[in-house]
């Protein structure tokens, strides 16, 4: 565990393994890497040194609390890179991370040596879908935490992956993204953010991996990613949004392939 100062932010990392650097970026929730990556990190460490950040808005990374962008998450990830001190690494961003991902290589090329975006967007104003969705999440994280999980839950998973694990799992799995002050800032953030100016700026290889069952971030906002970013890769999983969890062999097999 270590933490790095940026802008008055505390911000908290893990690193674990050994091997060629892996910077996982979560989404969305103030459990951040441990909600997200928990489960996904064991897959890579045989082979790669995997880093782990909090953003602000994570339960252990401490800032004033202020609104959120996307240049002061970047700094955040930067920040992280450059005091593990491993040089150039491969950076994967999931959800809102691949907004800071993508950010990141935009900004420090010098950083970034391939760049992974999964289930990810470049805008929210002018796509009424996903306003409307993050609307209502903030609407339901104020007065209905189960609600709110229930609709998390719901748009997170593909259908037949809940029918697949049952009611009691399902009933497991609501808990897991409360809304609480800092999540409720990561949702503002989604509802603001817009980084397709920084797009054409990315000159890492990226990979875009899509979810066809993605009922958050809906498939056709990473074919527009891919689109915006020259020379990039493209690939999709047969999933709904957090494809890390209901497809995890697929997931791994498309990132080790394509950084190593």
């Amino acid at each position: 565990m270590a933490t790095v100062s940026v802008a008055g932010a505390q911000v908290h990392y893990e690193r674990t393994g050994s091997g060629p650097t892996l910077v996982l970026v979560h989404g969305t929730g103030s459990g951040g890497a441990a909600v997200n990556w928990g489960q996904t990190v064991p897959s890579f460490t045989g082979h790669r040194t995997v880093i782990t950040p909090d953003l602000s808005g994570s339960d252990r990374t401490t800032d004033d609390g202020s609104p959120l962008t996307v240049e002061g998450l970047a700094a955040q990830v930067i920040a992280v890179i450059e005091n593990a001190g491993t040089g150039p690494v491969d950076l994967l961003g999931f959800s809102m991370g691949s907004t800071v991902t993508a950010a990141v290589a935009a900004l420090r090329p010098d950083l970034v040596r391939r760049l992974v975006l999964v289930a990810g967007w470049a805008h929210t104003d002018g796509d009424e879908y996903l306003r409307n969705l993050f609307t209502l999440w903030q609407q339901l994280g104020r007065t209905d935490s189960e609600a709110f999980g229930r609709l998390v839950t719901m748009t997170g998973f593909s259908r037949d992956f809940l029918n697949s694990i049952g009611r009691e799992q399902i009933e497991q799995l609501i808990p897991n993204m409360p809304p609480t002050p800092g999540t409720l800032r990561h949702v503002d953030y989604d509802l603001r953010v817009d980084i397709r100016a920084l797009l054409p700026r990315i000159q890492a290889k990226t990979l875009v991996i899509g979810c066809t069952q993605d009922a958050t971030v809906p498939v056709e906002n990473s074919r527009a990613l891919h689109a915006a970013i020259a020379d990039s890769h493209y690939a999709e999983i047969d999933a709904g949004h957090v494809a890390l969890f209901e497809k995890p062999e697929e997931f791994v097999k498309l990132v080790d392939e394509f950084t190593r």
